[in-house]
């Protein structure tokens, strides 16, 4: 049986603006990330989907995210390995500090994680999620880098390439079938 994933970054935050390296410390939504919450919601209301599951990433950006996208609507559970890439003591620097991208396993060497940490996590995380029989429709609010380290080495992206950077409260529309996720489309809320 093929289920579907709706895994989404969370809003903009206060790290964002002041372009710090945001892994597994935390900052709050703007008024901005929530205005996107909210329209990343509205996107959700739009195609109907009403969703058997609900998770989050322990962090309080993307619980947040999570409450307004669904107008609390759902029960959810946050789970640690949704959160976002740990880059150790680089937590909370400056962005410009970060390496060229692929990171590979730079953090490592930092108290952090590699990228293959990093994608081996998300996916058994979410093959977990998605096993299920009545998870049909999944929703899990994740991390820009978590999630487009995820897609870029796990997932079946040919019919839809992604970049590295993923807008705030983009929504990735994944197709989970005999444990391989294929990514069928990719939704970018609009704030005026």
């Amino acid at each position: 049986m093929t289920k579907t994933l709706y895994l989404m970054r969370h809003g903009q935050t206060l790290f964002n603006v002041e372009k710090k390296i945001q892994g597994w410390c935390d900052s709050p939504l703007t008024d901005l990330g929530i205005k996107q919450a909210q329209a990343a919601g509205k996107i959700l209301d739009d195609l109907g989907v009403t969703f058997d599951y609900c998770y989050s990433s322990t962090s309080e950006r993307a619980c947040d995210t999570l409450e307004i996208a669904t107008h609390g609507k759902y029960p959810y559970e946050r789970l640690k390995g949704l959160k976002e890439m740990n880059f150790g003591s680089f937590e909370a620097m400056d962005e410009f500090l970060h390496p060229p991208y692929p990171f590979g396993d730079y953090y490592a060497h930092f108290g952090g994680e590699s990228e293959t940490e990093l994608s081996d996590r998300m996916e058994a995380t979410l093959k977990k999620i998605m096993e299920p029989v009545d998870a049909k429709n999944v929703l899990a609010v994740s991390h820009g880098g978590a999630m487009a380290n995820f897609v870029m080495t796990k997932v079946d992206s040919s019919q839809l390439a992604i970049e590295p950077k993923l807008p705030n409260c983009a929504i990735l529309k994944l197709q989970y079938h005999d444990g391989k996720f294929t990514l069928v489309q990719l939704y970018a809320p609009k704030v005026d």
